[in-house]
């Protein structure tokens, strides 16, 4: 298979960026995106040329860090993965990808398709955490928890923290992640000593670090890869409403 890519390239931060073009031939369908890229580089360094950066780390779905916007969607076309996780048979041949970083005030360009999304670990430093003394390991049933509460707690802690709601979202809103976050905690009783502390901060940090609102418009439900609901969101604005008042 052959591609033209049109990627996005940009020394740093305070760089104009721009795009540039780049053909690639005789892709593998079976090739993983980020493999396809490696190709590219490496066509590039036998030039001499600079490669494009860009980030990955585990190429298994689960660690989050190789987000890319690709014609125009977070992670590309395909629905519930991660950019390791596409396959070039997702495109036809003689296609032209274009290839983007998340575009976001919060998560700067530190070089062609890498970000900073160190802001996401400064609002889980806020609060996203427990701080109970446990002592030793306890029994399995220590502390009975209903099935359908341990689910939800389970479903908001698969979030993996890529950006993809971030970059999907028409006001660069961090509702999704943060709420996930806040609803791992929320749906558990060791959650719930520090409940009210923990969503002011994580709220209030989100919100210095200059994400936007959440406006329902559902995208980064949408692009999620790991399909976290909205009704988190919803879950952590009555956490937020109940601390502030209380």
């Amino acid at each position: 298979m052959d591609f033209l890519l049109k990627i996005w390239r940009q020394e740093n931060a305070s760089a104009k960026g721009r795009f540039e073009k780049y053909k690639v031939t005789g892709i593998s369908p079976d090739s993983s995106f980020l493999e396809m890229l490696d190709i590219l580089n490496q066509q590039l360094i036998d030039k001499f040329e600079m490669p494009v950066c860009f980030d990955h780390d585990c190429r298994e779905g689960i660690c989050g860090t190789c987000g890319l916007y690709i014609n125009g969607r977070p992670h590309g076309p395909d629905d519930a993965i991660t950019t390791c996780q596409l396959h070039m048979r997702k495109f036809k041949d003689g296609d032209t990808i274009v290839i983007e970083p998340w575009r976001a005030k919060s998560f700067p360009i530190i070089k062609d398709l890498v970000v900073d999304r160190s802001a996401f670990d400064k609002i889980i430093e806020a609060g996203g955490y427990i701080s109970v003394n446990t002592g030793g390991i306890p029994d399995a049933n220590a502390i009975p928890i209903p099935k359908r509460n341990a689910d939800i707690a389970m479903d908001a802690a698969s979030c993996i923290g890529c950006g993809a709601c971030v970059a999907a979202c028409k006001n660069a809103s961090a509702m999704l992640f943060v709420s996930a976050k806040v609803s791992q905690f929320a749906m558990l009783p060791q959650g719930r000593v520090e409940a009210k502390e923990r969503v002011r901060n994580m709220v209030t940090k989100m919100d210095e670090l200059g994400f936007g609102n959440c406006t329902n418009t559902g995208a980064c439900q949408a692009e999620c890869p790991k399909e976290i609901s909205l009704t988190h969101i919803a879950r952590m604005n009555r956490e937020f409403f109940t601390a502030k008042i209380l």
